[in-house]
């Protein structure tokens, strides 16, 4: 299979070179062509526009920071649906609206084609080492002439249905990583001021019942100091901005989430909207005069085990 991959950012480039570490035939193409550099050395080929890439594959992936990035992508006058044809797949690994991913699968779908929004949920250290999990919304069908691509990036593999309810999860995912983020923040914090040991802190949280992923790795590059995990506020912004989105349209009336935007809006307003999102721990640092850092921490998290060709997760009470 000819495969095509836009978008070659903190995550999209590592997916890509999952891709090419697993023998894919690979065409990439991205806004600064500097990002393809290392995909390019390593065997994948160049693409002049999303059209040429779409008309020499048989599946183009894009990885994009917006919903209206895919957007252009897709409907530009050269974009993929310009030369998208009966049989050829259109996988969305953005994070992104599921309203408009159905929109453009609509189009996509008009076209002959087959489109399917796989977003990814791990961090990036798992994007790097391809044992990221992956969420895909789409036909059945689709959803097996895709696995073994989907198989080649990431470790867990969840087919969730129709498409668009990939990115409905991918968003709910995101929204309890944040709210676990600002909750570990507020705990360090509050630990530091009673005079708490910060390190012995960190290990009393991973033992208990309190532990969480977003601890383990988050929580660390907090107390290192660096802050560094590959995401910034503004994208935390959106995600949990999609998310408040789809509890609206739903009507669910949410109370923390709310909150959460606004933590967030906060954060960037006084720090910037590219600085990373463990940061803002720095709203609560600033109110209360203290540093939450400690010795013996990594500056960034390295996933550390082998990796694992992908399988396909089962929901629980299915065959």
């Amino acid at each position: 299979m000819e495969v095509g991959f836009i978008g070659l950012g903190n995550v999209g480039g590592k997916l890509a070179g999952s891709l090419l570490r697993n023998g894919v035939r690979l065409t990439v193409r991205d806004l600064d062509r500097d990002a393809a550099k290392p995909l390019l050395d390593a065997g994948a080929r160049w693409s002049e526009s999303p059209a040429a890439m779409m008309q020499a594959a048989d599946a183009v992936i894009t990885c994009l920071p917006s919903p209206a990035a895919s957007a252009t992508v897709l409907e530009a006058e050269d974009g993929l649906l310009a030369t998208l044809a009966p049989g050829k797949i259109w996988m969305e690994m953005s994070t992104t609206d599921e309203a408009e991913v159905r929109r453009l699968g609509e189009k996509v779908r008009a076209l002959g084609g087959e489109p399917a929004d796989c977003p990814v949920s791990g961090g990036c250290h798992r994007a790097d080492t391809g044992n990221i999990s992956i969420f895909a919304g789409c036909e059945r069908a689709t959803f097996e002439r895709i696995f073994p691509l989907l198989a080649a990036m990431g470790r867990r593999i969840l087919h969730t249905g129709a498409l668009g309810s990939a990115s409905i999860l991918k968003v709910i995912t995101n929204y309890l990583a944040t709210a676990n983020l600002v909750s570990c923040c507020e705990a360090l914090v509050a630990a530091k001021a009673t005079g708490l040991d910060l390190n012995t802190t960190y290990e009393a949280i991973r033992i208990s019942s309190g532990n969480s992923f977003v601890h383990e790795t988050e929580s660390q590059v907090i107390l290192n100091g660096s802050r560094d995990i590959s995401f910034t506020m503004e994208l935390v912004s959106k995600d949990i901005g999609l998310f408040q989105a789809v509890a609206d349209r739903t009507g669910v009336p949410l109370e923390v989430s709310p909150l959460l935007v606004e933590i967030f809006k906060d954060g960037e307003r006084r720090y910037g909207g590219r600085e990373w999102s463990p940061n803002i721990i720095r709203r609560l640092e600033d109110a209360a005069g203290l540093s939450i850092v400690a010795p013996g921490f990594p500056p960034r998290i390295v996933d550390d085990e082998p990796e694992e060709t992908g399988y396909e997760i089962i929901p629980a009470g299915r065959s």
